[in-house]
């Protein structure tokens, strides 16, 4: 493994991923994605998973391929290499494109996802959203479980 891929990688047995609000290479997700990756690139991945749905969601707008994401990860890349990856690999070359997807998932709630991923959210907040915090929308509940808000 690269060593400094190592020095890069988060240990999520103690820390939380960023949280999927926070932006990489002008995407939200794609911090979280990359923390993610580079935990399970580590051995230090915990309950976390990589090309998760959440990261699909990076990957399917982007068009970008999760194996090649990975691969670059893998060589030890940083934040700010990765960013311009990104944007080198990105199909989406309109910024307006971005944003307006960006805005759309920090305000999908989950009366507004498939009806397969709301069964799943019903149990899924119950168990790990802290009682007496209302999830609004989508990314409350990686947030607070992971005790950012």
């Amino acid at each position: 493994m690269n060593g400094f891929l190592k020095l890069l990688a988060p240990d999520l047995s103690k820390n939380f991923p960023r949280s999927p609000r926070e932006t990489l290479g002008g995407y939200v997700i794609a911090g979280r994605t990359l923390d993610k990756c580079r935990a399970v690139l580590a051995g230090t991945a915990n309950e976390y998973h990589y090309d998760c749905p959440l990261d699909r969601q990076f990957f399917d707008f982007s068009r970008i391929d999760a194996k090649a994401f990975k691969e670059m990860v893998a060589k030890g890349a940083t934040d700010a290499e990765v960013a311009v990856w990104i944007a080198e690999h990105s199909q989406i070359k309109e910024a307006a494109e971005v944003v307006a997807w960006n805005n759309k998932l920090r305000s999908t709630r989950p009366c507004d996802m498939p009806i397969d991923i709301q069964v799943f959210l019903e149990d899924y907040i119950q168990k790990y959203v802290p009682r007496n915090r209302p999830v609004y929308v989508w990314f409350d509940v990686y947030d607070l479980e992971e005790e950012r808000i």
